[in-house]
């Protein structure tokens, strides 16, 4: 299989620029939604390992706020301060212990890191590639408007 040709894009026409553009916009817009979304799972664990640092042997029968929904809690009482119900995902809940739970949260912690680590540099790149089209298709926009009053002088 051939390599893919690689054109310079100062070479390229003002809607093949345009078009260049629009797409590294969409490019940017979801690499951008995809790191909120990371850095949203990442906050989460993180909540969810500090929550488990506070659970010790002493707070055995601590009353606590239960949450049935994101903004509505039931009063409890902390029964067993051993073990915890993770939500692991699709509905699904493992029980751990404390300290096997705080693993796994150091874990997810790791994991999501790592994929933020690898879409910034992404970002990073799209993102110089978008100012590079800007300004080829600045010049052009120019050059082509300077041609057009210089053609109307004539």
């Amino acid at each position: 299989m051939a390599a893919p040709k690689q054109i310079e894009i100062s070479q390229l026409q003002i809607p093949q620029l345009e078009q260049l553009r629009q797409q590294l916009d969409q490019e940017l817009e979801l690499l951008t939604s995809s790191l909120q979304q990371l850095k949203i799972a990442q906050q989460k664990f993180v909540d969810s390992q500090q929550s488990l640092e506070r659970i010790t042997p002493e707070s055995n029968g601590s009353s606590i706020l239960v949450p049935l929904s994101g903004s509505m809690y039931v009063p409890g009482q902390l029964s067993d301060v051993n073990n915890v119900l993770i939500d692991v995902g699709t509905g699904y809940y493992v029980e751990k212990n404390v300290s096997e739970g705080k693993e796994y949260f150091k874990r997810k912690i790791e994991f999501v890191t790592k994929n933020m680590e690898k879409i910034q540099p992404l970002l990073q790149d799209k993102y110089r590639m978008k100012q590079a089209v800007l300004e080829i298709l600045q010049v052009k926009v120019q050059a082509q408007m300077a041609a057009n009053q210089g053609s109307v002088k004539a």
